[in-house]
């Protein structure tokens, strides 16, 4: 349905796909993207474009904002998940390029600092939820990092904002991966893109290999936020002590893998009542 190229620019384009119910800009992140919801003959649709070429405020210029799309592109061929939404393609247009995904109904579980301990935030009411409920939720998010890693994904930028989280129908979906890097990397910055309250050590520290043992720390402390209090005072977590110990180990010792990481989770969860998360297989269809 879409096409690998265009002569419009993708602002013109969207419009000519049908009705735009939704446009997130400068006043809903800061990344200097421009986005939208766009409803095509009842068939609704996520498009993700590097926004204005004129914009210099964000940290990254115009063409880095293009080459993270054409990076989130790649990923999205790669590896196919019930967490991430249908891809429908890539389309290079004189504007940048322009992603095109199935849209996903949910609310976004970031939130600013100064929002962070409002009630009404979804962040908020996500973990006020059941244990039960949130631990499935990471057990899902858990599977999807196995198969990025599998296919020789390492984080980058990872944080909870990424996540949105469809209360009706307990549904999680995952995005904005674009800042993934195919295979080991070094850190080249000092202090790397990311939430402070869940970065690894590495991502910190310039020259600093960056790997799937980080993407297993990010991981556990996502799952600290939500399950605890953001830190390892075993008093505020909210599950079971196997799980703890397992996201304890994450976050000090570390586990050399993320293998050996959700290996670990895996066994954690089959202490719990009813059996763990099953692997996600991709059958082709």
């Amino acid at each position: 349905m879409f096409p690998e190229q265009i002569d419009q620019q993708p602002a013109e384009y969207v419009r000519t796909l049908g009705t735009v119910f939704a446009r997130f800009g400068a006043d809903t992140q800061d990344s200097g993207n421009i986005s939208y919801g766009v409803d095509a003959a009842g068939t609704r649709y996520f498009v993700k474009t590097a926004g204005d070429p004129r914009n210099a405020e964000p940290s990254l210029d115009f063409p880095a904002r293009g080459e993270l799309l054409r990076t989130a592109a790649r990923l999205a061929t790669s590896v196919e998940h019930p967490l991430l939404p249908t891809f429908h393609g890539l389309i290079e247009s004189p504007g940048g390029p322009l992603l095109v995904y199935a849209w996903r109904d949910g609310e976004h579980l970031g939130t600013s600092r100064e929002s962070r301990d409002d009630p009404t935030t979804a962040y908020q009411r996500f973990r006020a939820l059941p244990a039960e409920e949130i631990s499935a939720a990471l057990d899902q998010l858990f599977d999807l990092h196995a198969e990025l890693t599998d296919a020789g994904w390492v984080e980058g930028d990872f944080y909870d904002g990424a996540l949105l989280y469809d209360f009706a129908e307990r549904q999680l979906t995952v995005v904005d991966l674009d800042s993934y890097v195919h295979g080991p990397y070094r850190n080249t910055m000092g202090r790397m893109f990311g939430a402070s309250r869940l970065m690894a050590p590495e991502e910190f520290s310039l020259g600093a290999p960056i790997d799937d043992r980080t993407t297993a720390f990010v991981l556990a402390r996502t799952a600290l936020i939500f399950l605890a209090d953001g830190t390892l005072d075993r008093s505020t977590f909210r599950s079971t002590t196997p799980q703890y110990a397992v996201l304890q180990e994450a976050t000090t010792t570390r586990f050399p893998s993320y293998r050996a990481f959700h290996t670990a989770w895996l066994t954690a969860c089959a202490h719990q009542p009813g059996p763990p998360v099953e692997r996600h297989h991709d059958d082709g269809a």
